[in-house]
């Protein structure tokens, strides 16, 4: 097997790893939630994604890439994790896991929206298209089976689960205008969001008991949805020559999480639930394809 093959076969592997592992949040969120207040399982999720970063920099030996707009990359840290996790594990405690999911997936279109004014790249017409199969798709998703009107969902918990998409677009756009190495900017925003969670968790809720349960929902925050899912997609990025059908992956994501989502939670999964995702991942196609 030459290197080109093996770059390919392990940049899958790793590709694939994540998904997996950004597939269990959903279920992971809902269950931490059930034991800890939004802010604490906030709170113990990034003292532990903090703590793993930090490891990963001194491996890598980040202080000889050390940026001279470390500052601005440690501010980073209000945005993410503070604000971002903050509303999006409130949408979580007030949806049910499969509506609030797929809500947050749609931030890749929030983000085609949001790069126009900051990036200043052009809405071409295939983006439009994909943006109003998305929402069409978020439409459906809402409706829990029912037309009439007469719907129960939680309407704050919608819009935090929306804004959690503009707070996350623009945490990325902010980022990649820095041109921000991953490793140093998150070790130094999760330092400085750790140390404000500290504070906003104890203020508030109080830090939780440092029980295995809490710790255990905390290392599946910090770990698998801020940790090694985000270090394993970076890996594969970094090992394939097809960056385009490496995201194709990311697909793959909502509709495992939405089987673990049933068979864990026992939410009953509607049949709106599952063409709603597939709506928005047809309009997200879309949008993505080249033309």
């Amino acid at each position: 097997m030459d290197a080109r093959t093996y770059n390919e076969r392990s940049a899958l592997l790793y590709g694939l790893s994540a998904v997996l592992l950004w597939s269990t949040v959903a279920t992971g969120f809902k269950l931490g939630l059930r034991v800890l207040e939004p802010v604490q399982l906030l709170w113990l999720g990034s003292t532990i994604s903090f703590t793993f970063f930090s490891g990963c920099f001194l491996v890598t030996r980040g202080w000889r890439r050390w940026p001279i707009n470390w500052r601005r990359m440690a501010l980073l840290g209000l945005a993410n994790p503070v604000v971002y996790y903050l509303v999006l594990f409130e949408a979580y405690d007030r949806l049910p896991a499969q509506i609030a999911q797929p809500l947050n997936y749609t931030w890749s279109i929030t983000l085609a929206i949001m790069a126009v004014p900051m990036l200043k790249q052009p809405l071409i017409r295939r983006v439009i298209i994909g943006i109003a199969v998305s929402y069409a798709g978020v439409l459906v998703l809402l409706s829990q089976g029912r037309w009439d009107g007469a719907l129960s969902i939680d309407g704050t918990g919608v819009a935090l689960a929306l804004l959690s998409t503009v707070i996350w677009a623009g945490y990325w756009l902010a980022s990649v205008r820095m041109g921000a190495d991953p490793i140093t900017l998150m070790t130094l925003g999760f330092g400085a969001g750790s140390l404000v969670l500290t504070g906003i968790c104890a203020l508030s809720s109080g830090l939780p008991e440092l029980t295995p349960e809490h710790l255990g929902y905390g290392a599946w925050v910090g770990l698998v949805e801020m940790g090694f899912g985000f270090l394993f997609w970076q890996i594969a990025l970094a090992r394939t020559r097809h960056a385009a059908k490496l995201g194709q992956l990311i697909y793959l994501s909502p509709i495992i999480s939405l089987m673990l989502i049933g068979s864990v939670l026992g939410e009953t999964i509607y049949w709106t639930s599952v063409a709603g995702i597939l709506v928005i991942i047809s309009g997200l196609i879309i949008a993505r394809r080249r033309t």
